[in-house]
């Protein structure tokens, strides 16, 4: 057993999402995609003029988060695309509770 004495050295801190070493620039690309589409539609959720934003995006975010969780490789893009598919349903389903996926008035009937 060593005994040190002094300051301990640190090693810089690494903001990665390639913890297992190996570089997944598609996986890491789909968990970033998805905590972007998560953030725009969940803020956009809260806007009631922006409930085509908020449905069309939320949704994209989560069925896009959800295949980017199933091909994904390292706990760091899990838990991004989780948070990302987590806001990506909350701001569709306020999205959609403020008006749908199309503007007020219009029809799919003729």
């Amino acid at each position: 057993m060593r005994l040190a004495i002094g300051p301990r050295r640190r090693h810089p801190i690494r903001l990665t999402l390639n913890t297992d070493g190996r570089s997944h620039p598609r996986e890491n690309a789909m968990a970033i995609a998805t905590l972007m589409c998560g953030l725009v539609a969940f803020v956009t959720g809260f806007i009631v003029a922006a409930h085509i934003i908020a449905s069309w995006v939320g949704t994209i975010g989560f069925w896009g988060g959800l295949y980017a969780q199933f091909v994904s490789t390292t706990t760091r893009q899990r838990s991004l695309i989780i948070v990302g598919i987590v806001g990506s349903f909350v701001g569709a389903a306020l999205g959609i509770a403020h008006g749908g996926f199309f503007p007020r008035g219009f029809s799919l009937r003729s």
